[in-house]
């Protein structure tokens, strides 16, 4: 069995015949030098399957599903609402988390986010290929920049505040609901004092203090989510 696994956006189902698309095709081919009637595994959220190459037309590839390998998981929702970040650091923060389990990623405008723009091509692109080379199912959604206060206001989660001002340096595990677990990471300028309180008052939010050093924000993401794991799993 190849150890090649691609991302397919499209419904998958058994005896399936479909096309990758131009980019895949390429890697598979050019990259990974496949040729016809090998196998590949091909993913989405609901599960992967053993695909055979049937043919390979003008650079692109046509494949069967064979066998399902994996069923759709459930598993327990993991979001970062975090600030955006400068391009290199940000890339490396998004595929961490990824490989980590993160199923959504919300930016949010911060008053001393320095960096107000992000290029969500990119990071999908990135999210895909993390989601690849880590073995998993689910390749996270990245949703659109917003404000605090609309973040704060459309979403039911249970919130993790990373807070260098708190005492607390557990999660209790008992306040822990149904609902997703969404960590928060402030900007590099930390959070202004209102947004600290803005936060602090959301209903079922419990503030953590990951560290007693003051963390780059790529370093503060790996560590929540870290802790995050250890307590939920």
């Amino acid at each position: 069995m190849s150890n090649i696994r691609l991302f397919f956006s499209n419904t998958l189902s058994a005896d399936m015949i479909n096309r990758l698309d131009k980019s895949q095709s390429h890697y598979l081919t050019k990259v990974m030098r496949i040729k016809e009637s090998e196998v590949f595994s091909i993913f989405n959220q609901n599960g992967e399957w053993e695909a055979k190459v049937l043919k390979i037309s003008k650079g692109i590839v046509e494949f069967k599903t064979v066998k399902q390998l994996r069923k759709k998981e459930s598993s327990k929702e993991l979001w970062l609402a975090f600030s955006p970040i400068k391009s290199n650091y940000q890339n490396f923060m998004i595929q961490k988390a990824t490989e980590l389990g993160v199923t959504k990623f919300l930016p949010i405008i911060f008053d001393r986010t320095v960096v107000r723009k992000i290029n969500n091509e990119r990071l999908e692109k990135i999210v895909i290929e993390a989601s690849e080379q880590s073995n998993r199912l689910n390749v996270p959604e990245i949703e659109k920049a917003q404000n605090l206060k609309n973040f704060l206001n459309l979403n039911s989660m249970d919130l993790i505040f990373t807070d260098l001002n708190s005492d607390n340096k557990k999660i209790d595990k008992s306040k822990l609901t149904d609902k997703p677990i969404c960590i928060i990471i402030g900007p590099e300028g930390d959070f202004s004092e209102t947004e600290r309180k803005e936060i602090l008052s959301f209903k079922g939010v419990q503030a953590l203090k990951i560290n007693e050093n003051i963390l780059r924000s790529e370093t503060a993401v790996i560590s929540a989510i870290s802790i995050i794991n250890y307590v939920i799993n």
